[in-house]
């Protein structure tokens, strides 16, 4: 297990020293699960925005005419473009 040393400001630090008095945590192991729990949600949400750019890449969208029809049928007003 690494060692790894941050300066955080009072008001963090405050917070976590009262959430590992509160549950009986230690802080390092608070401030560990923040770290996971973040690097899970960027890698998640990269490997969301790929998948989401092959997916644009392959151009299959949904007619203009067809959204307008399921914008109309919801009650959205559409602005239409000038062409």
């Amino acid at each position: 297990m690494s060692v790894m040393s941050l300066r955080l400001p009072d008001e963090i630090a405050n917070q976590l020293s009262r959430l590992a008095e509160a549950t009986g945590r230690t802080k390092s192991y608070l401030a560990g699960q923040a770290i996971q729990d973040f690097l899970d949600r960027e890698a998640w949400q990269i490997s969301e925005i790929k998948q989401a750019i092959i997916e644009a890449d392959q151009q299959d969208f949904v007619p203009e005419s067809e959204m307008n029809s399921l914008f109309k049928k919801m009650g959205v007003t559409v602005q239409e473009k000038d062409k």
